[in-house]
Formats: structure tokens, sequence, C-alpha cells
């Protein structure tokens, strides 16, 4: 199923109009209309706000849906970058449509808090990698160092560090997916 079908029929589940999805993510509905066709591509703040408004994670839209091997080669994993952020995840899950999503991402020193309170109740899971990870839960500050692990409800989550002088590269498992 392509992204624009995949849209369509999230969309109408939610028996939402063009209109209205257009209105909740400041788009026209004949560009929301061009985008279900599959005659234009929007961009990936554009696809992030149809996602949320859709209450379906990113990587719904961007994965494929029919035929998925459960084995996902390294050089082969879904990316995706935040606007005006060097923050790169990537998929390390075939998709998103199971219980859980497990991402990989790096980030530089010194980048400041990246994290980002889910829109919905998770459960989450960190490994670091390489480098430090300085995570804040509640009024609770944590230090990681590589092989360290923390698990934690998504809703403590305030704040997500790398400190130090190497690049942070973590795994992080979430349930459920969100992004």
């Amino acid at each position: 199923m392509q992204l624009g079908s995949r849209i369509k029929t999230r969309r109408k589940q939610l028996n939402l109009s063009l209109r209205e999805l257009a209105e909740q993510v400041d788009l026209t509905a004949s560009f929301l209309s061009q985008i279900e066709r599959d005659q234009s591509s929007p961009s990936i703040d554009s696809l992030r706000k149809i996602s949320e408004a859709l209450k379906t994670p990113i990587f719904y839209f961007l994965s494929e849906a029919n035929g998925v091997s459960p084995v996902v080669r390294h050089d082969q994993r879904l990316k995706l970058q935040k606007p005006n952020s060097q923050l790169v995840y990537e998929l390390l899950t075939p998709n998103i449509t199971g219980q859980m999503e497990a991402i990989l991402f790096e980030q530089e020193p010194g980048g400041g808090n990246y994290a980002e309170l889910p829109t919905q109740y998770t459960e989450e899971f960190i490994y670091v990698l390489q480098g430090q990870l300085e995570v804040k839960l509640n009024e609770e500050v944590y230090h990681l160092d590589p092989g360290d692990t923390i698990y934690f409800e998504g809703p403590m989550l305030r704040s997500l560090a790398a400190i130090g002088d190497q690049i942070l590269r973590v795994i992080a498992v979430i349930t459920p997916p969100i992004l």
C-alpha cells in the first residue's frame, strides 16, 4: 500500500473529511487530496503533523506493509531526521504495526535536550552503546555510560541529553510505538 493510500485509509477510519484534516495540519484540502492520490509527497514535517492528527506513528506511513521480512538489514533501515536537528532515528524493527518499536539513534554531545513527551502512555528501555547519556525522570537525574540501561514509564521523562565528549549511540525500545 502506498503512502497516500495509507493516509486516506486511516483518515476514513477516523471519519475525518479532507477539509477537517487540512484544518488540523495547516495544509490545504487539495494538497492532501494530491498526497492521498500519490501525486504529491509531503515533507517530513507535514507527514509528522498528519501522523499526529491521525493518531498514528509516522513510521506506519513510511514502512512497507505487504511481504515484510522479519529481518532488517543494516543498510535498509528506515531513517527519520527531525527538522532543525542533527538527531537521526533508524527503525530496527521491520515496521511499527506491532506492540513495540526499536530504534537506534546518535546525538552529538552538547546537542541539548531531545526528549519528547509521548502523547500516549508508553514504557521505554534505553541501552547505551557509545558515549554518555543524561536522563531526567521527574526530579531524578541519571548518568549512563556504555553498557548501561534504563527502563521507565514515558510520562516520567523530562530530558535526554548527550554529555561527555563522544557521540552518543543508543538503542531504545518503546511500547506502544510512537514514531
